[in-house]
Order: structure tokens, then sequence, then C-alpha cells
């Protein structure tokens, strides 16, 4: 299903007053962190494909990303989006001493594997230590905003789902009406094939001759015979019942909602299957006609359960 939502936050940054180095000193103010931006857009598919777009410094938060995703939705592909504000990117703070020791721990570990490597500079110094301390203060407010733009996506798919239901409602009730027109379409055939029987039987018997042996009333049960036969063959209200209790299941499951769209598919096939089977016992321009039409709406069918969850 397709949709859209968005949800905003603005993480709170410690207030000014605690903080103090351990001399008690007053220190520079922890960076600021950006407003937080979660968007979430959703596009029809079979199966649950999922794509995040984070910045560098909340890529930690990838997979409990992914599990809010999978555990809400099971169809369609998703794309996740995370940005920050510029305006409050703490340009201008200063990285905090316990930030610098530690990112110099990190550094002489590298340097011992790797003695060739090339010291760290002021800026990528700075950098790090202004994204870990954004990361770290916002890291349950991104969580927090995106359980709320999760939940509205869920949303908006809900009433999609809800016009998508009454189209599929369409779709079925016209599926009955060709059903309910095929019906009497058989005993028509079947009686118009016996009067040719009886016709041809009565011609072949007056031109060899056979009047004299064979009387007209046998001529007539052999005739009927045979449109019995053919009655047998070319019979689809087996195939209509089974259209019948298909369509019905559908419904059903339309009116009970949740997760029902592999179940549609499957019913969708069994359509298309007595539809064939219809027009292939086709003995009329005007059963052929009908099983068309079904063919179309059944497509028309399966291309709308595609995008239902």
């Amino acid at each position: 299903m397709t949709g859209y939502a968005n949800a905003s936050a603005t993480p709170v940054s410690a207030p000014p007053a605690a903080l103090h180095d351990r001399r008690g000193e007053a220190r520079s103010p922890a960076p600021a962190t950006p407003r937080i931006g979660v968007e979430i857009r959703s596009v029809n598919g079979r199966f649950l494909d999922i794509g995040l777009r984070l910045p560098d410094e909340f890529r930690a938060l990838e997979p409990t990303l992914r599990e809010l995703l999978t555990a809400r939705f099971k169809r369609g592909k998703i794309e996740l989006r995370l940005t920050g504000g510029a305006e409050a990117d703490g340009a201008g703070t200063e990285p905090l001493p316990e930030q610098l020791a530690h990112l110099g721990q990190i550094e002489s570990r590298v340097r011992e594997l790797l003695p060739n490597a090339r010291p760290l500079s002021v800026h990528e110094a700075m950098q790090w230590c202004r994204g870990a301390a954004r990361a770290e203060a916002a890291g349950d407010v991104v969580l927090e905003t995106a359980k709320r733009c999760i939940e509205g996506l869920a949303a908006a798919r809900a009433r999609e789902g809800e016009r998508l239901a009454a189209i599929l409602a369409e779709r079925t009730a016209h599926l009955r009406t060709l059903a309910g027109a095929a019906e009497p379409l058989v005993p028509a055939a079947v009686a118009r094939q016996q009067q040719r029987f009886i016709e041809r039987w009565n011609d072949a018997l007056e031109k060899t001759g056979a009047t004299q042996t064979i009387s007209r009333e046998a001529a007539e049960e052999r005739a009927l015979h045979e449109a019995a036969a053919y009655t047998i063959r070319i019979d689809v209200a087996e195939e209509l019942g089974r259209l019948r209790s298909h369509l019905d299941e559908i419904d059903r499951l339309l009116d009970k909602g949740g997760e029902v769209g592999k179940r549609l598919e499957f019913l969708i096939q069994e359509l298309l299957r007595e539809a064939n089977t219809l027009g292939s016992k086709s003995t009329s321009i005007e059963m052929t006609a009908i099983s068309v039409d079904m063919k179309v709406a059944i497509e028309q069918l399966r291309e709308q359960v595609q995008n239902v969850e």
C-alpha cells in the first residue's frame, strides 16, 4: 500500500548549570542536538522491502528501526528517512575532554595496528565528538519519533485499505453479475443441441432409407441420449458454484480485515482457474464473452490485491 507520514521532535539538552568539570570549573556547553525529523514513505509491493537513510551518527539505531518496521508492516516497499536540522548543529561548541580522551585512545589503538595511518585532524576530531554527543542525546528521541511516524503511516495505509476494500467489493459484485448471466445459457445451449441432434438423426434416417427399420421414437430417444452426454460435457454448474464460493470468501476476508493479502492472492488464482474452465466449456459467443469479461475483472482484482497487506 502507498502511504506517507512524518514526525519531528527536538531533543532536550542538559541545562547549563549542570555542566562543570571534575574541579568544579565551568566548561563549554555540550553540543546542541538538532531537531529530529522522521519521514516514512510506502509504495506497493508484494513483499516487505525496507530502506533506511540515516545520518552516520545514528547508524547504530538501524537494527532497532528495522525491528519496529518489521513488527508493524508485512508488505510494501518502505523507506524511512531520518534528518537533523543544520541550524542547531553546534558548530561553535567545544568538544568535551572526556570525548577527546576517548577518541585519543581509539586513535592510539588504530595506530598500533596501522603505523602508517595519518593522524586525525582537528576538524575530524570535532566532527566525531559532535556526532557522538548528538547520537547519545538524541537516540531515545529518535526512536520515539520513529514510533509516532510508524503509527501515522499505519493509519494512512489503513485509510487506503478501506478504499481498496470498496474497489474489491465492486469487482466481486461484477463477477457475481457475470456468473448470474452465464447460468441460464447452459440449458438454452442444451435445448438447441438436443433439437439439432433430432434433426440430424431424422435427416440421416431419410437419406439412408432406414426409416422402415428404425422408428422415429427410437431415433428421438437416441438423440436425447446424445444430448444428455453433451449436457454433461458443457455443464458449468460446478464451476459457477465454486466461483461464487470463492467470491463469498473474498467478501468475508474483506469484512474481517487484518493481514489478508496472501489469502486473497490464492483465491484470485482459484477464480481465474474457474473462469478458464468456463471458457473451455463454452458453446456460444455469449458464454465466451462472459468468460473473457470474468478474466478481465479477475485481473483487475489481482492488481489491487497485490497492494493489500
